[in-house]
């Protein structure tokens, strides 16, 4: 770094992304980070997009930095949302600011864009993709993913509600008995099941499926019916507690068996996706036939090429009658949860960093070397060394 502190400084600039309201930290959290002996420094307007003045991190003890470049210059650690790499174009700029030895944090998208992660490594920075938390229970208060999907799944279902032509609750009114909407969540994970909550909510009927015959408790326990469709699919989650990618011989039995069920609905929302991998096709336009008019879809996985083959990512399209929709960065129109959740996250992830009173990494650490993109400039990463053709690194 450019000069000695006596305290290490986190960073947390502005977020370049187009329509990005998140913020890394929020001013709540500033205390705990000084806490652990970490000064924050917040570049100027930072905190804007989702409500937080600059007055109100200066309350907290935050240093306010005019621009961005001051703000890497003076930083050991930046701590953003959308990294380059979930930010390839706005964020390219960037690149010329990283330092070595400075540490970067955010969302990478690494196994969607391992070239641009080698691009990284040369410039000496340690970058860590907060997306690959492992899905451990010591690291259960890392996991940004889980925070965001959880915003995501409460609010498809209100953007479900706005778009269809019926109520959700059964009502009894003096004009008569009106029945309740019938809603069906594919995909129990977590959207999928704070979609499932949150539409039992507001009143209407649910019935969810998912590959893993595991979750139908967590299901039924949210006053949801567990649809069982008569597959034979072995293991269906990976290690990190994902639904593993399938073959399209399985997924072309799943959609036959999925059309009855659809038919019936009022309302679909589905939140299957595979890390780093294109969304898998659950949805046909047949299916979407079988609806009545005025059903609506929302996909969830509209950012991975959707779960609905008719889904136009970021755009809400009509289909004999069927409304889709294909929201894109749900989570940044819930901008101060979502910023609330993801600031105490990252600050779990930076006290694990920092717990033996530095910022060098502890690279036998399984959290530590399973989010750790680069190092000492090279790609440290198994799975993306894996991706770019490299060799596997010794453990």
């Amino acid at each position: 770094m450019a000069e000695e502190k006596e305290q290490a400084a986190v960073g947390i600039p502005r977020e370049l992304y187009p329509e990005e309201r998140r913020v890394a930290v929020i001013p709540e959290t500033v205390p705990l980070f000084a806490k652990e002996g970490l000064r924050v420094s917040v570049e100027a307007g930072a905190g804007m997009p989702c409500g937080f003045p600059d007055q109100t991190y200066v309350d907290k003890g935050a240093h306010i930095v005019p621009n961005r470049e001051q703000l890497f210059q003076s930083c050991d650690i930046i701590l953003q949302v959308r990294a380059i790499g979930a930010n390839a174009e706005a964020g390219k700029p960037d690149l010329r600011l990283f330092q070595s030895g400075q540490i970067i944090m955010g969302y990478f998208e690494p196994l969607s864009v391992p070239a641009l992660i080698q691009e990284i490594a040369p410039l000496g920075a340690t970058t860590f993709a907060v997306e690959l938390i492992p899905r451990i229970t010591r690291a259960q208060g890392m996991d940004t993913l889980s925070s965001m999907a959880t915003v995501a799944g409460y609010k498809a279902v209100l953007l479900a509600a706005e778009a269809s032509r019926k109520m959700f609750p059964l009502l009894m009114t003096a004009a008569g008995t009106v029945s309740p909407a019938h809603v069906f969540v594919i995909g129990a994970g977590v959207a999928g099941l704070q979609a499932i909550a949150t539409a039992r909510r507001l009143g209407a009927v649910v019935q969810a499926y998912d590959i893993r015959p595991a979750v139908r408790e967590q299901v039924e326990s949210l006053g949801a019916k567990f649809v069982k469709l008569e597959l034979e699919i072995g293991d269906a989650e990976d290690k990190g507690g994902y639904a593993k990618a399938m073959g399209e011989e399985f997924y072309q039995r799943q959609r036959e068996l999925m059309a009855s069920v659809m038919s019936q609905s009022d309302v679909v929302i589905t939140t299957a996706s595979v890390p780093g991998k294109k969304a898998p096709v659950l949805i046909t336009g047949d299916m979407v036939k079988s609806m009545s008019h005025g059903s609506v879809i929302v996909d969830l996985a509209a950012e991975m090429g959707g779960n609905c083959e008719l889904t136009k990512p970021g755009h809400t399209v009509e289909v004999d009658g069927v409304k889709i929709l294909g929201p894109l960065n749900l989570p940044s129109t819930v901008s101060y949860h979502a910023s609330q959740m993801y600031s105490r996250n990252l600050l779990s992830f930076v006290r694990h960093l920092v717990q033996n009173g530095g910022t060098q990494p502890n690279l036998e650490d399984e959290i530590i070397r399973e989010t750790m993109l680069t190092h000492k400039g090279e790609v440290v990463n198994q799975q993306v060394r894996k991706l770019l053709g490299l060799k596997e690194i010794a453990q």
